[in-house]
């Protein structure tokens, strides 16, 4: 479970986007929707993870928030001693909504589609 609470406790403030920012480049990439959002790669690294502030809205129970997030991926090979193929990694991209409860700071993530 993902919950903001710096973000909910900046809210209405100057400093929120920079510190929704700052946490949502904190939490662990195991909860992102980061593999699911591969363009390029086979894998998301998780590596290097970077979050552009989109937009911010709010419903009445609601902060609405849209990220982008830029990470690198990588496609996965056999990853046999004498394979010659490097692993390269390939940049990502995808946006996500964060879904902030403004009572309990709660957040659920949606992957956006183009």
């Amino acid at each position: 479970m993902i919950q903001l609470t710096k973000a909910l406790t900046a809210w209405g403030t100057p400093a929120f986007k920079q510190i929704l920012k700052d946490e949502v480049e904190q939490l662990d990439v195991e909860l992102l929707p980061l593999q699911q959002g591969l363009s390029q790669s086979s894998f998301a690294s998780g590596e290097d993870l970077s979050v552009m502030i989109i937009s911010v809205s709010e419903t009445p129970d609601l902060i609405v928030a849209r990220v982008g997030i830029f990470y690198f991926g990588i496609i996965a090979g056999c990853n046999c001693a004498d394979d010659p193929t490097p692993i390269d990694k390939n940049s990502e991209y995808c946006e996500v909504q964060f879904d902030i409860n403004k009572l309990t700071a709660k957040t659920t993530l949606t992957l956006l589609s183009d």
